[in-house]
């Protein structure tokens, strides 16, 4: 999957090996096996709309 075309802003990010292990199992849930940048933008956005709900 390509990454979003809009505007978009380039994030790097260091996480442990614990927490990467994770997400790749999450991913392998998925139909599609996004790639881990997708990943983490699906969680995100997922947190985000959580979050906006409760207020």
């Amino acid at each position: 999957m390509a990454p979003p075309k809009k505007d978009t802003e380039a994030l790097t990010l260091r996480l442990s090996r614990d927490l990467i292990e994770a997400i790749d199992e999450r991913r392998r849930d998925e139909a599609d096996l996004p790639t881990r940048p997708e990943m983490i933008r699906r969680a995100l956005i997922e947190w985000l709309e959580m979050k906006t709900q409760k207020i």
